[in-house]
């Protein structure tokens, strides 16, 4: 069972590392606001796989996954919601940095509630997630455990690498946040993060089930 744990583990570990929608909203909060939103963003991600996996295990996300008509319904949600995040970043490139020299949002404004929620709603209006825990995880559960134990294991599993990977994502951007705060970095870096949220949010909304 431990062979097949590691096997799954890694399985898991090297799409996680995958490039997506997670780390380019990651990659705005961060940059935009500092390493404390950032990392509040990656908690609202683990918030929205956790979501995903209770309802795998619970049997909703099969049923979900297998409406076309609610499917698609997440999924153009999901897409427009990426799409007015990529529209943000547009309108407003190179806006001035808020936080403190750790990187903390600071003012009423600093937005803290709000970058947990950017990254639950980026998820829990994903169906791809649906489709990927429902059809991959129960191939890779490890035998000798209860169906259910096994997919909420291997739930924990892809949660703990995905805050792993991006919380060090977050901190190698704070290490160069006064690199990427000058404005003419800025102004590129909200610029290329907005096409390619639109970008994901587009492939999203034309993407098969």
């Amino acid at each position: 069972m431990l062979t097949q744990l590691a096997a799954a583990t890694g399985v898991l570990a090297l799409l996680t590392l995958v490039p997506g929608p997670d780390m380019a909203i990651v990659t705005r909060r961060a940059v935009s606001r500092g390493r404390a939103d950032g990392l509040r963003t990656v908690g609202g991600i683990a918030a929205g796989l956790l979501l995903w996996g209770a309802l795998t295990v619970a049997g909703l996300a099969a049923l979900l996954a297998a409406s076309a008509e609610v499917y698609l319904v997440v999924k153009l949600a999901g897409a427009a919601y990426l799409c007015f995040l990529g529209i943000q970043s547009l309108r407003r490139p190179g806006g001035s940095p808020e936080g403190g020299p750790d990187g903390a949002a600071s003012g009423a404004g600093g937005g803290s509630g709000s970058a947990w929620r950017t990254g639950l709603v980026s998820n829990a209006l994903n169906p791809k997630i649906a489709v990927f825990y429902t059809g991959l995880l129960p191939t890779l559960a490890p035998h000798g455990l209860r169906p259910a134990v096994g997919m909420a294991l291997l739930v924990l599993v892809h949660v703990l690498l995905t805050l792993l990977w991006l919380s060090t994502y977050v901190y190698v951007l704070s290490h160069a946040r006064r690199f990427f705060t000058r404005p003419r970095v800025r102004r590129t870096m909200d610029r290329a993060t907005g096409v390619v949220l639109i970008g994901f949010g587009v492939r999203v909304a034309t993407s098969a089930a």
